[in-house]
């Protein structure tokens, strides 16, 4: 018997054969960069991950755990892929009470059907993360993709109140609680965020959940220049204002944008298609709340001198939510070659913007720009054939955006790439000034190194 269906029948003794698959075609649909796993494994609950982690640490195995595995391709492939686990039946709402605003839920549960329920009672979850309608509640908090509702609601960190885990050696950890003034753990789980499955594999996460907004509402402004943009949008961030998105964006952006928005069965709306600098702001509240705050917007706009000044109404504020949320995936899809930067600079200033276009826009390269929440942009570089010259050139340009990125104080991460430019520039950038305490998390968390090793900055 050979050693990969002699592991089939080893792992079907811990799930049963109907839990397991070791045909090529489901490996692949698991494959990270074109790695692909010995064996598929679905558990059903948190007890069976934590004796599969137990299983593999014996046998010195590696684990990746997935959801919907729609963000797989971020970070590095890991070094080694022996186990891939398939948590989308651990899936139950353990607990949640309304009244104290608090849930409970499973790893698995798709963020959509979350939605659905706590709808019923008038709230929700700032998790406004791309690939909405399949994701997992665990797969949007380890790979630490950004929500468009970051303005309004912070990152995940902030209503992320205790999580439970299988640890290195099969144990299962809590750290938090269901309460929000629990600190029971420390608030370990908070490394979780963004982990990439390199820490352990999450079983539940406690949040604190929000009041669902009686309305929402959009406003829509386009200048003729990068710096009058700026300017306005710097305007919106002093001004008091409560938005739930804030987002920046240039031309090329607009016209990516304005045919998702077709797709979605909506109209570009504006100014979308006629060049410029455009600052889109979302806000919610009451009628009359949302009626002041466009009010001021218009005003506000106007003192800008802007060349388009638009107030949209609740079906274009829905589709143009809708499809800045999911960015992420048609920015990545938007030519045939595609390097996608997640870049955080200290503060964003006009010449740093025209730094980093000067860098992303000789031919035969094309960038489209986003500003978003927090002084996080993301900016592509696209390539419309992938020749020898353009492969050169697009990972010239990667290249040199990092640097200047990291000569700027900030961070620059390569969200998505071809797998030929990934296996030729580390995603991460340069070494953070902190990589030696993530070493020690790391070992910390996972001594062996059998939780997706290599995938995280450095190889972690």
């Amino acid at each position: 018997m050979n050693t990969v269906a002699n592991l089939t029948t080893r792992v079907e003794k811990l799930v049963g054969s109907d839990r397991v698959r070791a045909s090529e075609t489901a490996l692949q649909e698991f494959a990270i960069a074109g790695r692909a796993p010995l064996a598929v494994l679905k558990p059903r609950s948190a007890e069976e991950v934590a004796e599969i982690v137990s299983f593999a640490a014996a046998e010195k195995l590696t684990v990746v755990p997935c959801g919907s595995r729609s963000k797989l391709e971020l970070g590095m492939p890991p070094q080694r892929y022996d186990l891939a686990l398939d948590m989308i039946d651990i899936r139950q709402i353990a607990h949640y009470d309304p009244g104290d605003l608090t849930l409970s839920v499973d790893a698995g549960i798709p963020i959509s059907e979350l939605t659905a329920t706590l709808a019923g009672e008038r709230q929700f979850l700032p998790l406004a993360v791309p690939f909405n309608a399949t994701s997992t509640v665990a797969g949007a908090i380890a790979s630490g993709i950004d929500s468009a509702l970051r303005q309004q609601y912070g990152p995940p960190r902030d209503f992320l109140i205790g999580a439970e885990f299988a640890d290195s050696t099969g144990k299962l950890c809590k750290s938090g609680g269901r309460v929000v003034k629990n600190v029971t753990g420390y608030d370990l789980h908070k490394l979780l965020i963004g982990s990439l499955g390199t820490l352990g594999v999450i079983t539940r996460l406690n949040f604190r959940t929000f009041p669902l907004p009686e309305l929402q509402g959009a406003h829509l402004a386009t200048f003729p220049t990068m710096e009058t943009a700026l300017n306005f949008h710097a305007s919106l961030l002093k001004s008091g204002l409560p938005f739930s998105n804030l987002e920046l964006f240039d031309s090329e952006f607009s016209v990516l944008l304005a045919v998702t928005l077709d797709k979605l069965g909506g109209s570009a709306s504006g100014s979308l298609t006629t060049g410029g600098w455009h600052v889109f702001a979302s806000f919610e509240g009451s009628a009359a709340v949302l009626e002041r705050i466009a009010r001021e917007l218009r005003k506000l706009a106007g003192q800008a001198q802007a060349a388009h000044n638009e107030t949209l109404d609740l079906q274009r504020t829905q589709l143009m939510n809708e499809a800045l949320r999911e960015a992420f995936d048609w920015l990545r899809r938007a030519a045939p070659g595609v390097g996608l930067l997640r870049i955080v600079l200290p503060q964003i200033r006009s010449g740093d913007v025209t730094q980093l276009l000067n860098l992303s826009q000789p031919a035969p390269l094309r960038s489209a720009f986003v500003l978003r929440a927090c002084n996080v942009a993301y900016l592509a570089l696209l390539v419309d054939t992938e020749d020898a010259s353009t492969k050169t050139a697009l990972e010239r340009g990667v290249s040199e955006l990092s640097s200047r990125v990291e000569a700027a104080k900030g961070s620059a991460t390569l969200l998505h790439a071809p797998l030929w430019l990934k296996d030729r520039i580390n995603v991460w950038g340069a070494k953070r000034p902190d990589f030696a305490l993530m070493q020690r998390v790391k070992q910390a968390f996972d001594p062996q190194n059998i939780f997706a090793p290599g995938r995280f900055v450095g190889g972690i």
